[in-house]
């Protein structure tokens, strides 16, 4: 089945539900200690099971456009620095001096090919290569070649950035993100206005993430925002493995596709409907018809925090200022931090003052289902074993 096909079944579901009073549902209702968002040892293997063995997003293609372009980012305990190569490759390094392991760039980012290290003036290239060792006859023997910025595997696709944050792990990126970037790629990112960027502050990263995937929320705590335009409760799910696709009916989807042919239906993103593209562990992708959203949870620096990045792009660059574009970015920073993660900070709370052994999702909930059962079959360390599906 193609993607546009697949579109296109999912959207005819969500129109019948809309006639039936229905959504779309797993099987039975499922439970999750509630140990798992505040027990420290199970954050900790989250972090080293998931988060530093799989494909992680670190960069947007336009946030480094240009040869010579750089940013930096510290996910969790690993300081990186991506750069933009002559070539016009990436490259993802750790930005550590291998002289005394001092960081290298300090600045969240820039343009320049050369970086030097500022306790000992080690330079290197931004390929990562050590260039200069500071008056080193009296240094001594050094073996620069080898001795350059310890390289992390890099994977640029449809305008996103990837890396995995155990050097020495091997990773099929295909494998694992393979089918859900085709999709994505559908949307031609890498092409788009990089708009800026907010970040917020919320309660453990897997409360953050339960929110991007459902709508079961929407009328009481987005009354006046999203409920104003969208179903509550409706919903439709598909799957690349741990990844999914959520698709939200609007208000007035009947209305507006009334006279489109159910073959066309893929081609009305916003126009009645709209999907959310999550990418595991900690990636939503919104792509809303005034900007487009990519929201990265980053854990940390303990089970009962993270920090979100919103990310946010255009497919065009106003020709002058960009007000508008702002003005939409401190709107949707405004809905995400006060009506979703102010909740996700409450629900920490309530978790931490030992109230339930269990949280529970709801037959309506199946995106949480199935992200939670990725999360299980990660820490259970045995690949042989069956892999989660809707």
């Amino acid at each position: 089945m193609s993607i546009e096909q697949n579109y296109n079944r999912i959207i005819a579901r969500l129109i019948d539900d809309i006639d039936n009073n229905t959504t779309d549902q797993a099987e039975g209702t499922m439970t999750v200690p509630s140990t798992a968002y505040t027990d420290p040892d199970i954050w900790q293997q989250e972090m080293d099971l998931i988060f530093k063995k799989v494909p992680v997003f670190v960069a947007l293609t336009q946030e480094i456009p240009n040869p010579g372009d750089y940013k930096t980012l510290q996910f969790l305990d690993k300081p990186l620095l991506i750069t933009r190569l002559q070539d016009g490759t990436a490259r993802v390094m750790l930005n550590v001096c291998s002289h005394r392991a001092m960081t290298i760039a300090n600045k969240p980012c820039g343009n320049q090919s050369r970086f030097t290290c500022p306790y000992h003036g080690w330079m290197y290239s931004n390929d990562g290569a050590l260039r200069g060792v500071a008056d080193q006859e009296k240094f001594g023997d050094f073996d620069k070649q080898a001795n350059g910025l310890r390289q992390l595997p890099v994977y640029e696709r449809a305008g996103l950035i990837f890396t995995v944050l155990d050097a020495d792990g091997e990773v099929d990126f295909d494998c694992f993100l393979g089918e859900m970037m085709e999709d994505v790629g559908r949307l031609g990112m890498e092409k788009w206005h990089y708009c800026g960027q907010r970040q917020i502050h919320g309660a453990n990263w897997k409360i953050a993430y339960d929110g991007y995937l459902e709508g079961y929320h929407f009328a009481a705590a987005h009354p006046d925002t999203i409920a104003q335009r969208t179903y509550s409760n409706v919903m439709e799910f598909g799957a690349y493995g741990p990844h999914t696709l959520i698709c939200f009916p609007h208000l007035a989807i009947k209305e507006n596709l009334k006279d489109v042919a159910p073959d066309q239906y893929h081609t009305q993103e916003n126009n009645g409907y709209d999907w959310i593209r999550t990418l595991f562990p900690n990636i939503s992708i919104f792509v809303a018809p005034e900007i487009t959203l990519i929201s990265q949870i980053m854990p940390g620096p303990g089970p009962n925090q993270n920090t979100t990045y919103l990310n946010f792009i255009h497919p065009s660059k106003p020709a002058g200022e960009d007000v508008e574009l702002q003005g939409m970015m401190d709107f949707l920073c405004d809905v995400v931090d006060t009506e979703d993660y102010k909740v996700g900070l409450a629900i920490q709370r309530g978790l931490e003052a030992h109230a339930h052994s269990n949280v529970t999702f709801g037959r309506n909930e199946a995106g949480n289902q199935l992200f939670h059962k990725w999360v299980s079959w990660y820490l259970a360390k045995d690949p042989s074993a069956p892999k989660p599906t809707l």
